[in-house]
């Protein structure tokens, strides 16, 4: 048996790469984990964990607001969800003997692609046949530009940040070794870690708010 196989199995003719399902759920316990203990003990002015929480889903929600509208509210917990699972998983890979789970492709693509077919599904059942009729507007062969659009949604949402995690998670081991001596001496490894926290960081929001200007498109009263 391959040492790769060794790690996985196949299923319905895919491969499943066990490290990466293990990192994954590991980092769904980890997030319910931090959330029990930031809302065990709620506090009227907000501080440690709790003040975290807060900043971080008031300024997504005030984001998801202005671009989803009246139906933000219905989709904010699955994009907030959504923001933490990708901001702990991009920084996973940053602790000792593990791997972020977005360093793979499989899960960035599974997660790019539950995104787009919310939006057709969303769009069919708020808009109904409307939501059909735009992709042929302004004039019928536009349609052809509209579903290379569809088709480059998940492709540019999931090897943007695959690239961005691997090549950060790569940057750390490798940049050191390239540097002169004297000069891997004066830059610390906590300037490299740093940087990786920011990209992760910034890597989750892109994608989630990305993510949120695609589903406006099905969502959004036209009205608004």
């Amino acid at each position: 048996m391959p040492e790769s196989a060794a790690h996985g199995f196949m299923l319905f003719g895919l491969y499943c790469d066990m490290k990466t399902l293990e990192m994954t759920w590991m980092v769904m316990a980890a997030i319910i984990i931090i959330s029990i203990i930031a809302t065990h003990n709620l506090r009227l002015v907000p501080v440690g964990l709790q003040n975290i929480f807060e900043m971080i889903i008031t300024g997504l929600n005030s984001q998801i607001d202005v671009t989803l509208g009246k139906r933000g509210s219905l989709f904010a917990p699955f994009l907030i969800s959504l923001f933490l699972f990708l901001l702990i998983s991009n920084w996973w890979g940053l602790i000792p003997g593990m791997a972020s789970p977005t360093n793979t492709l499989n899960t960035n693509l599974g997660l790019a692609l539950l995104v787009v077919i919310m939006i057709h599904v969303l769009g069919l059942y708020y808009k109904g046949p409307k939501y059909i009729k735009h992709f042929f507007e302004p004039f019928a062969p536009f349609v052809i530009i509209k579903l290379v659009e569809e088709i480059a949604k998940p492709i540019t949402l999931s090897f943007r940040l695959f690239g961005n995690i691997l090549a950060g998670e790569l940057l750390i081991h490798i940049l050191p070794k390239l540097l002169p001596n004297i000069i891997a001496e004066l830059i610390p490894g906590v300037v490299w870690l740093a940087f990786s926290l920011f990209v992760g960081a910034v890597q989750a929001f892109v994608f989630t708010m990305l993510s949120t200007a695609y589903l406006a498109d099905g969502v959004k009263d036209e009205k608004e």
